[in-house]
Order: C-alpha cells, then sequence, then structure tokens
C-alpha cells in the first residue's frame, strides 16, 4: 500500500489530474514502478507464442495463413492444431517439430524397429494408446519416452511414477505411436500355423446326399476354425495385402495374398479344411452357409491392432469347391495427400484448379486396381466439407467417410445409378462422386448435372485419357454434350516401388536399353531391388502412381465435335505435349522410384506401340 500511495504522490508532484492524463507526460520515465501498476490499454491481452508462430518461423506457413488460423481460432476456439490439419496448411512431421521446438525438446521420428520392445512394457498397451506417450530406450540412468503432447505434464509425471525413472523426453508424431501399437497388438496373437493346421485336420465334416447346414455352422465356431481366420486375416492386414484369395484346388487349398499388386502364395493346407474355413466365413459376412451354388457377397468389420477394417467378401463356386476373396479396406491407407500420390507437381497442380471448379465433369481413368478410388477420395478431401454439399454415389460404398453423404446402390431393390442420381440431384449437391460410369442412363444424368452447375467426379474403365471420350461416345453420349461438360480426364495406373532396403544400381539387359538410351536416361544410373526379407525378395515394396492428364481446352472441345474417334483423339493429346503414362513412368525411372520392367509391365496394357512411337520420338530433358 506504501508504494501504491508513493506513486499517487509522484503523479499529483507531476502536476497530472488523473491516471489518464499520464499518457502524454514527458518526464513518465521519472515516475518508478508505474508500468507495473498501470496498463492503459485495459483490452490488450498478452500474445504467448505457439505452434502457429514457431511454423512461420520455420517458413511451412505464411503470415496470410497465420492470420486465417487466429482468425479460425477466434471464432471456433478449435485447438490451433487441428486448426492447421484441417486447412492442410502443414503436414504432421512439420506440425510435430514445432511442437517440439516450442517445448524445447528434440523430435524424432520413430520407427517400431527403433523400439526397445522389453522397455516399451514398461506402460500397458492401452495407457500408450489412450495418452500418446511411450517408452522407447533407456539411456544410462533415463528412460527415453516418446510422446505427441509434450505439454501433458500430469501424463509425463505419472509415467515417471509408473516407471520409478528420470525421464528424458523426445517429441513424435501420433502415426509413430499407432504404428508401433499395431505391431505390438498383432504379436500379442502368436499363432502356431503348424499347430492350427494339425487341430483343423481333426476336424472333417461328412458331406451326405444333402448337406447339413447345422453341422457346417457347428464346425466353423470351433477354436481352431476360428484362430485360423483370424491369423489368415490379421497377417494380410500385417503384410499390407489388398486382397486374400482362399482357393480350393484339387489336392489342397491354397492361400494368396495380393500385395503391391501382386499375388503371393502364403500357405497350402489340407483340403478338408476348407469347407470349415469358408463357412467361418461366411458366417463373419452375414451370409448363408448352406447356399453353396450361387456366387454371394458380403461385409465384414474387425478390429486389428486397434484399427477398425472393412473386409468386402466375394464367394464364388468352382469345380472345387467354393473360392472366396476377401478385399481388405483400410481408410487410413487411402485418404492420402495429394503429394503421398507420386503425382508431379504440374499434374497435382493441374489436379488441384480441376476439382476446385464449379461444375463440369472431371474423370479418372484406368484398369481395376490402378488406384482410381484413392484419387477420388483425395480430390473430396481437399473441399470444404463444412461448406459444400458433397454426395457420393457407389457400388459398393468401400469407405465410409465422414465428410460427405454416401449413397450405397442396391439393385435388388431397383436402387440403381440412374435413380439414386435422379433424386440426389433434388438435394442441392455441390460436388457428385460417382463410383463408375458404365451405362448411357448414369452417363446422361451425369451430364446432365455438370450443365446444370454441378461438379462431377466420377471413373471410367479406359486404357488412357484420350480413349475415354470415344468411351463416352459409344454408351450414347452425343458429342457436343461432352465437348460442352467436360473438363478433363486423368489416366493413371500404379507401378511398385524399388525396395530402400535392397535398392543397388544394375546393368539393364539388351532387350530393355533400346527403351532406356531413346529415353535419355543413362544405363549405368538404373536401379532395381536385388530381393530381401524385407520385399519378400521380389525387389520392390510400396506402389506409386503414374499419370497423364488431359484438360479439354477449347482446342480439344472443336476436335471432340469434328472426329472423336480414338486415333484422332490421341493424336490431339500428342501435339498438345502433355505427358503420356509412358512419359510420366520414364521421370520415375529417373528418380529411382521404380524401373523400366515395372514401367512396361503396366503400360503395356494400351500397345506397345504407343511406347515405341514415344521412346522414338524422345528427346532427352522433354
Amino acid at each position: 500500500m506504501a508504494r501504491i500511495f508513493g506513486f499517487k504522490s509522484k503523479v499529483q508532484s507531476a502536476g497530472l489530474d488523473s491516471l489518464d492524463d499520464y499518457r502524454d507526460y514527458d518526464g513518465l520515465e521519472e515516475i518508478s514502478g508505474l508500468s507495473q501498476l498501470y496498463s492503459p490499454e485495459q483490452d490488450a491481452t498478452v500474445h504467448v507464442r505457439d505452434i502457429a508462430d514457431v511454423l512461420q518461423e520455420m517458413g511451412k506457413i505464411t503470415a496470410e495463413q497465420l492470420s486465417e488460423i487466429r482468425q479460425v481460432q477466434q471464432q471456433t476456439n478449435k485447438d490451433i492444431c487441428k486448426i492447421i490439419a484441417e486447412k492442410k496448411f502443414a503436414e504432421e512431421p512439420d506440425i510435430s517439430t514445432a511442437r517440439a521446438d516450442l517445448h524445447g525438446l528434440e523430435f524424432r521420428k520413430i520407427e517400431p524397429d527403433q523400439v526397445d520392445k522389453q522397455v516399451l512394457t514398461r506402460l500397458k498397451l492401452e495407457y500408450i494408446k489412450s495418452n500418446r506417450i511411450m517408452p522407447i530406450a533407456v539411456n544410462g540412468e533415463n528412460l527415453v519416452v516418446a510422446t505427441s503432447r509434450p505439454g501433458d505434464l500430469f501424463v509425463i509425471e505419472d509415467v515417471r511414477r509408473q516407471t520409478q525413472m528420470s525421464l528424458e523426453m523426445v517429441v513424435c508424431m501420433d502415426s509413430d505411436i499407432d504404428k508401433v501399437c499395431e505391431l505390438l497388438s498383432n504379436k500379442e496373437v502368436d499363432y502356431n500355423l503348424d499347430e492350427l493346421i494339425s487341430d483343423m485336420t481333426d476336424v472333417e465334416i461328412v458331406q451326405d446326399e444333402v448337406e447339413d447346414s447345422q453341422d457346417l455352422e457347428k464346425m466353423a465356431g470351433q477354436s481352431p476354425v476360428i484362430k485360423f481366420v483370424n491369423y489368415v486375416i490379421s497377417n494380410a492386414v500385417r503384410e499390407g495385402a489388398s486382397d486374400i484369395h482362399i482357393e480350393p484346388k484339387e489336392k489342397c487349398m491354397r492361400t494368396r495374398n495380393r500385395i503391391d499388386g501382386v499375388l503371393f502364395d502364403m500357405m497350402q493346407s489340407p483340403l478338408k479344411m476348407h469347407p470349415a474355413i469358408v463357412s467361418r466365413i461366411k458366417i463373419m459376412a452375414n451370409l448363408d452357409i448352406s447356399e453353396r451354388r450361387l456366387p454371394q457377397d458380403g461385409k465384414i468389420k474387425v478390429s486389428i491392432g486397434g484399427r477398425a477394417i472393412d473386409l468386402r467378401v466375394s464367394t464364388l463356386p468352382t469345380n472345387y469347391g467354393e473360392k472366396v476373396v476377401i478385399r481388405i479396406l483400410d481408410s487410413r491407407s487411402i485418404l492420402r495427400g495429394l503429394e503421398q500420390l507420386g503425382m508431379e507437381s504440374d499434374i497435382q497442380d493441374c489436379f488441384v484448379e480441376q476439382v476446385k471448379l464449379p461444375h463440369g465433369i472431371f474423370l479418372v481413368t484406368g484398369p481395376t486396381g490402378s488406384g482410381k478410388s484413392t484419387t477420388l477420395y483425395s480430390a473430396l478431401a481437399q473441399m470444404d466439407g463444412d461448406r459444400l454439399n458433397i454426395s457420393t454415389v457407389e457400388d459398393p460404398v468401400e469407405y465410409e467417410l465422414d465428410f460427405c453423404n454416401q449413397v450405397q446402390i442396391n439393385d435388388k431393390i431397383g436402387l440403381d445409378f440412374g435413380s439414386a442420381l435422379r433424386s440426389l440431384l433434388r438435394q442441392d449437391p455441390d460436388v457428385i462422386m460417382i463410383g463408375e460410369i458404365r451405362d448411357n442412363e448414369t452417363a446422361r444424368i451425369a451430364v446432365q448435372a455438370a450443365l446444370t452447375g454441378h461438379l462431377v467426379l466420377s471413373t471410367l474403365h479406359t486404357n488412357d485419357a484420350a480413349s475415354s471420350v470415344t468411351r463416352l461416345v459409344d454408351i450414347g453420349i452425343d458429342a457436343y454434350l461432352i465437348a460442352a461438360s467436360l473438363n478433363g480426364i486423368l489416366a493413371q495406373r500404379l507401378v511398385r516401388k524399388i525396395c530402400p532396403k535392397c535398392k543397388e544400381i544394375y546393368q539393364v539387359s539388351e532387350h530393355m536399353r533400346k527403351y532406356v538410351e531413346r529415353a535419355g536416361v543413362d544405363p549405368g544410373q538404373l536401379y532395381h531391388g536385388a530381393g530381401c526379407d524385407h520385399c519378400r525378395n521380389s525387389g520392390y515394396l510400396g506402389r506409386v502412381g503414374i499419370y497423364e492428364m488431359l484438360i479439354v481446352d477449347e482446342v480439344f472441345r472443336d476436335m471432340i465435335n469434328k472426329d472423336s474417334s480414338v486415333n484422332n483423339m490421341r493424336r490431339v493429346f500428342q501435339e498438345s505435349g502433355s505427358r503420356s503414362l509412358f512419359d510420366d513412368g520414364i521421370m520415375k525411372i529417373r528418380q529411382g522410384l521404380t524401373t523400366i520392367e515395372e514401367v512396361l509391365r503396366v503400360t503395356e496394357v494400351y500397345g506397345r506401340k504407343e511406347n515405341e512411337a514415344f521412346v522414338e520420338n524422345f528427346e532427352p530433358g522433354q
């Protein structure tokens, strides 16, 4: 109180009537303690440096983006990291790096093989998952702990109490913790395959003239059968397979997984196991186990390592029994950023511009399994689901998306693409995604929607971008309507990437050398995978896309109206100077991502002549 009264006497002795008059007083610095006792701007708030500031200092976001983040935060009171992620202003590694900088810690990318499994077990798996913190190593007397929430001091203190050790903190990404937890979850169930098969061969169904579905159901519920099916599914997910093929042969049951687009033999089992395995899968998919003469389709929802996985089941009668194919649908693998699809920067920029257009049709083309759905979902993820009415019509709905409305086709009740689209157009949509344009009615409604102010995204099964125009004409759409409604076409394929663990320079064969040399690639700088345990001795691990983009400009519109034949469309596309699928594949070879054999494997679908014409006319640096 003495200090306050002393300050007041100094104000009065300075000849100021009130505290408000001190602002213009030149001798303000003589009044000691003023800044601690009085602030003229009562509404001003002290800004605390946060992740957005760090990201700007790192050069990851601009001043305009920072201003937008602050505005959204003020309006919605959302977590700042969530705003940055939703706006796609920065990727997860950048956000985590900024978070580490903010707390004065090290950011570290954690791979499962870098984690000491004995140390990891000091905390329970559920605790690690829920609190996003995990022990990874011991450094002297300190326990090294990785967390994606370095600001959660209560959890950090709780870990110190549980482990009774001093902690050395590092910051990691949420996805790193998920990968380690998934690996730990998968290893918690350690199946002995030989024992499972031995147990199952003791169980045999007796088939009379009329098969007893109750015996099938009883057998499918026995423990060895359940464990075997669980093993097949969890092993396929762990291997990164997209499909599981269970095939009855004359003397055995063969199980194969499709990994990176290629089928690999996983095991051969006694044929007597087959009926029980198929019955178990049918029960899981709510199919009729007594019906073995007709194909059936169903879906299964499972959780593997705390991760929700959808399985699409298809059965088909063959001469030795029912073949089962299980498609593994993992939403985590399909909702990728555009930068992860493998598009070159010019094609990616063009693609982003196309999906921002207010109306028109944009097509993604390619054969089954070429990644068309991934590309379309990535396009939808770029859109503002809060501001736009985004709807999809699919057969079937493979991935459930929160940011749009999805319609499942059901031909049994008359809900086909045509009727679904007609109803959808009365729902005030902004963006419509059609799973596939496969008939005249679907194509006609898509064109009508595009011409009436809607953006339509869809897929088409054609060999390249240019032939898509001819395909629409063949379906029955007039050329002038195609020219008026079509914005662009993206053709794509998936090529296998060279395994990074066994990547090495190699000598290409003489047969392939002519392609490489004419394409301007140095034969002495070609890479391939020698084969290792990491890639199942295939030399490849993972896949990347190759693309060709056709933009329908005025020149192309005129040619569609004049002559929409395949040869003419391809000629106009080549004259436009756009890269073909093979061109883009050559760029991936130069980058050391894939091999010439792999590019030719996927592009020969639409004819070796196009490839040979390319290499004959190719100029290095094109």
